[in-house]
């Protein structure tokens, strides 16, 4: 009965979009075997259709056993690689005509690839894993596409593929276990190998151990977090290649599948992007992002050099102001160490959009604060925005031997956000839309601040202290450094162990902790897992938050990049997360 309503919930969907998606620009369909009787397990109740084809009334299901690929007219300036495009629909169908007919072909074709369709058969084969008929006829699909290369002018060691849902779980197989055979040798085309070169998985299902029979595990990564693994379906191969992986946190497809493959990836140093998009549930999320990635990996030919970004001009910003924290009261923990007085600075735009404010803690392992670095062009891009700013200067360097790293820091950004909600009403600026951003040491702040602030740092030293939360409503750590307890006072030049401790002591995840954005290199030495195991937690508690890795990206990513690359775009990631949670208004 359930696999029936899928079918007829996918049928219902592609009958809709069959004038939109019916396409001219495929030019020819090739069969993967060579007859009926040599597909690998075949079974008879199994076709092999998009579910546009289906609804039509002269469709025949005995016809259409024989899975397929098409190709899509050559692209107008090729780029020297190719796409397989993978449809979902729970191993029951192939539904997602839209996105395999029309939108992912004319982006990339757009952009040089050569397109392929790949329609595997459907539905499950009884007896046997869900996944199996599709990754044999997906396996079998790579090698056929491999072998027309030449013929049609593309690199043979540039393939790349994208699926979406139950197609994300098997562009995953493909790019995870390539020297797993899936079936036995029928053809000299078989010589061949099916390894593929990049891969996207939108919204993979089936990746958890616990899902891998091909069910949804909506509690996966909630009440189990410690004990959920990856599918042993994934061999993680001597071939596993480049993958990007895209999931809503809402997906009852679990996100934490995806988080599991990234982990896996980082362990064995693959360049790999992760995507986490908070609040949305099942769907094929950030294709532009998937570019960006391909950009980065300069899978299309095209990368360029990078450029320095860390500009601020001032030509958005109305006026700055400074304001010291601590003017008229006892500076608490005055360490002679300190070599600065701690201030904060408003950047005010010209043209005021939001009554929102966004706090900045720079970077500097906490031993100086890099606000012209990093502080003053994310508060330039806000100002452009009609957002108000503000960046503090915290004290430095550490506290003496004894003291956590970060004690003063955490003492003066409490301070920070209670003077600038204290002073938001006469400003016109809402105190009740307070953000934290931070980078590296000032992301590792930022966490401070937004999972702690229920614990004073500091004894009261006047009203505003005892009258003012130091809540914030929103928070963006950005490549935070000392989350994970083997990272705390050196790099971790691996990448991220993933048998590390989950994070250090002082984080409460207490009642106050909002919503988060997060944004780190995959290649960063202070681990993205600061941000993935972070992450983590979060949806385990509830919270809804972004994530975005950043492929063969370190520390500091956004101060040299390339156009076209998620190290130029990055804070667009940040508005688009303002945007998704209302809090830019």
């Amino acid at each position: 009965m359930i696999k029936k309503m899928i079918l007829l919930a996918a049928v219902m969907l592609s009958s809709a979009l069959i004038a939109a998606t019916d396409d001219a620009s495929v030019v020819l369909r090739e069969n993967l075997w060579p007859s009926l009787e040599r597909i690998p397990d075949f079974q008879a109740h199994q076709i092999a259709a998009m579910t546009d084809e289906m609804v039509k009334k002269d469709f025949v299901r005995s016809e259409h056993r024989m899975p397929f690929v098409e190709w899509y007219k050559a692209p107008e300036k090729p780029n020297g690689a190719c796409m397989i495009l993978i449809s979902g629909g729970s191993y029951e169908c192939c539904c997602d005509v839209g996105l395999v007919r029309r939108k992912w072909p004319k982006r990339f074709l757009e952009l040089g690839y050569h397109c392929v369709n790949l329609v595997y058969r459907t539905p499950r084969a009884k007896g046997k894993d869900c996944h199996l008929s599709a990754w044999q006829d997906g396996q079998r699909a790579v090698r056929l596409v491999r072998s027309k290369a030449k013929e049609y002018g593309f690199d043979p060691e540039r393939i790349g593929a994208i699926g979406m849902s139950a197609g994300g779980h098997l562009t995953t197989m493909l790019a995870t276990s390539a020297l797993t055979p899936s079936y036995e040798k029928v053809d000299s085309l078989d010589d061949l190998p099916c390894h593929i070169n990049l891969a996207i998985c939108k919204a993979p299902a089936y990746n958890t151990l616990t899902a891998s029979s091909g069910i949804a595990r909506p509690e996966d990564g909630t009440l189990f977090l410690d004990s959920l693994k990856v599918s042993s379906k994934f061999a993680f191969d001597a071939k596993t290649c480049p993958i990007s992986f895209h999931h809503g946190g809402k997906d009852p497809y679990t996100p934490n599948g995806s988080t599991l493959c990234y982990r896996a990836l980082r362990k064995m140093k693959v360049p790999a992007e992760l995507h986490l998009y908070s609040d949305k549930g099942h769907g094929a999320y950030g294709l532009e992002r998937a570019v960006e990635f391909m950009r980065q990996l300069n899978f299309d030919g095209k990368l360029g050099k990078a450029t320095e970004r860390r500009i601020y001009t001032g030509q958005f910003t109305e006026r700055t102001e400074r304001v010291d924290l601590w003017s008229g009261v006892k500076m608490p923990s005055a360490f002679s160490i300190h070599t600065n007085a701690p201030y904060l600075t408003w950047y005010v735009p010209k043209e005021l959009k939001t009554k929102a404010i966004q706090i900045i803690f720079p970077g500097g392992g906490y031993f100086h604060c890099n606000a012209s670095g990093e502080g003053l062009p994310a508060a330039e891009y806000l100002n452009k925005k009609g957002m108000t700013a503000v960046v503090v200067n915290y004290r430095v360097p550490r506290p003496p031997k004894g003291f956590a790293k970060h004690h003063v820091a955490w003492i003066d950004a409490q301070r920070a956000v209670r003077l600038v909600r204290s002073s938001a009403p006469a400003r016109g600026l809402d105190p009740e839309r307070i953000g934290a951003m931070g980078f590296s040491a000032g992301g590792h702040l930022t966490l401070m601040v937004s999972l702690s602030s229920t614990y004073n740092a500091y004894a009261p030293v006047d009203n505003i202290d005892r009258t003012t939360s130091c809540r914030v409503q929103w928070a963006c750590p950005i490549y935070p450094a000392y989350a994970l307890t083997d990272g705390s006072e050196c790099p971790n030049t691996t990448g991220g162990n993933d048998d590390s401790a989950v994070h250090v002591e002082e984080f409460l995840f207490d009642v106050n902790t909002p919503a988060m954005c997060f944004l780190h290199g995959d290649a960063d030495g202070w681990a993205a897992m600061n941000s993935v195991k972070t992450w983590e937690r979060l949806r385990r508690m509830g919270v809804q938050c972004d994530l975005h890795t950043l492929a063969k990206r370190g520390h500091c990513f956004q101060f040299v990049a390339s156009d076209g690359t998620g190290s130029a775009t990055w804070l667009d990631r940040v508005w688009d997360f303002l945007l998704t949670k209302g809090f830019n208004k």
